[in-house]
């Protein structure tokens, strides 16, 4: 089975590709451009680099969310637009799911969280594996509210993802020793992780075509929230 997954759920675009159950391809790039300006071409790069050519693909993958609205907006819509021409199923992989699968081994939970900006995060918690095992449905939620949930544990916690740098200060102040942080090669979502997962869910027979793709929001976009807030004001 040959999978190709599409990341731009975050800072960084990403594309991998694997063939036969081998990782072939795995790019990651971080630009000023926005990543509908990146993505494709970056895909027709690694298709080139791995002799291989959409017609070769058998399940096209993206990263759903969380994360940001405009990127999962164009991973999503990249992935449909392949799939629909290919005639192939997609695979949608969540994203603190798939930088969990970036840890294989650590004696405790791994907390992946995303900066989900207003003082917020989303985030979750699994234990390490092949396939990190979920322990809590992701959430978008204060920081402060997650490390109770982390703490309530009583286990050592190790953080990764894009929160990390604003957030490290406020998770060592509340923890103290028991956290624990991901190296800096391992901290962002990787493609090739995010394609080891969707690799699973195909062989399980969890796909869907292209219409049924759909991007994953743990909350409105700022936009809907903003005009929601001028509504109730209004009605006040």
């Amino acid at each position: 089975m040959n999978i190709l997954m599409i990341d731009t759920s975050g800072p960084a675009c990403g594309v991998a590709i694997s063939r036969e159950g081998r990782l072939v391809c795995d790019m990651q790039l971080v630009s000023g451009r926005t990543h509908s300006q990146r993505v494709m071409p970056m895909v027709e790069m690694a298709l080139a680099m791995s002799d291989m050519a959409v017609s070769d693909i058998d399940v096209f993958g993206a990263v759903t969310g969380p994360g940001s609205f405009t990127g999962v907006r164009i991973g999503v819509s990249s992935v449909k637009a392949l799939a629909h021409a290919a005639d192939k199923p997609c695979v949608g992989v969540d994203a603190l799911h798939a930088l969990a699968a970036n840890i294989q081994a650590f004696d405790g939970v791994i907390c992946p969280i995303l900066d989900a900006r207003a003082q917020q995060v989303y985030g979750a918690m699994f234990r390490a594996g092949d396939v990190p095992q979920r322990l809590c449905e992701d959430e978008a939620m204060p920081l402060t509210a997650f490390l109770d949930r982390v703490e309530a544990t009583d286990e050592r916690a190790l953080f990764l993802g894009d929160g990390v740098a604003a957030m490290r200060g406020a998770i060592e102040a509340r923890l103290g020793g028991r956290a624990q942080f991901a190296a800096p090669q391992h901290m962002n979502l990787r493609a090739g992780s995010a394609c080891a997962i969707a690799m699973r869910l195909a062989e399980q027979g969890e796909t869907t075509d292209y219409l049924h793709l759909l991007p994953l929001y743990l909350r409105a976009p700022q936009a809907e929230r903003e005009r929601a807030a001028r509504e109730a004001a209004s009605h006040g």
